[in-house]
């Protein structure tokens, strides 16, 4: 504690406090235990529900992305999923042969291979959101008022930044305190 405020007393020419690196390393290396830990969490339950129809997590995030935009191109798909358009093609043809999307040719292009997502498609996304939605209210009772209204803030930040740049592609530098 004495060494917080010692570096907290050195940096007060800036206006406002500053953690020292070392405690952001450390909270960050805390952060990344709970991250992995919730994921695994939910990955798991995630795991035994897309089993039975064989269907991969990239594949279910794919229906997930589809299902809220209705209809992509399969550029738009490789651009999205962080593939190939190859690699993309193959992740719709499974999906394809499970009955959950379908794929056509675009009226003014017939180069352009459009993907739509099926009713079965769809219903096997809303059982899914429908249960993460119960397990986080779960969760959320556990919290108070006021703690649910943080934790929602922070994640639409987190979620927001994570919209404005190419998570795959995160360094140090790129992360600004606003």
């Amino acid at each position: 504690m004495r060494r917080i405020l010692a570096y907290l007393a050195l940096n007060t020419e800036t206006g406002f406090a500053q953690s020292p690196p070392d405690e952001i390393r450390a909270d960050a290396e805390r952060l990344s235990t709970i991250v992995l830990e919730m994921q695994r969490c939910f990955v798991l339950h995630l795991c035994k529900e897309l089993a039975p129809g064989n269907v991969s997590f990239p594949q279910f995030f794919l229906l997930a992305y589809l299902d809220q935009k209705e209809v992509l191109t399969m550029t738009a798909i490789a651009q999205k999923m962080g593939h190939t358009t190859a690699a993309a093609s193959g992740l719709v043809a499974r999906l394809e042969n499970l009955g959950m999307v379908v794929r056509s040719m675009a009226r003014d292009d017939r180069r352009k291979v459009m993907v739509c997502i099926t009713p079965k498609g769809s219903e096997l996304v809303r059982r899914i959101r429908q249960e993460m939605v119960g397990n986080l209210m779960k969760i959320m009772e556990y919290l108070s008022p006021d703690e649910q209204k943080a934790w929602l803030h922070i994640y639409s930040k987190i979620y927001d930044y994570c919209q404005s740049k190419d998570c795959r592609s995160f360094t140090g530098s790129d992360i600004k305190r606003r």
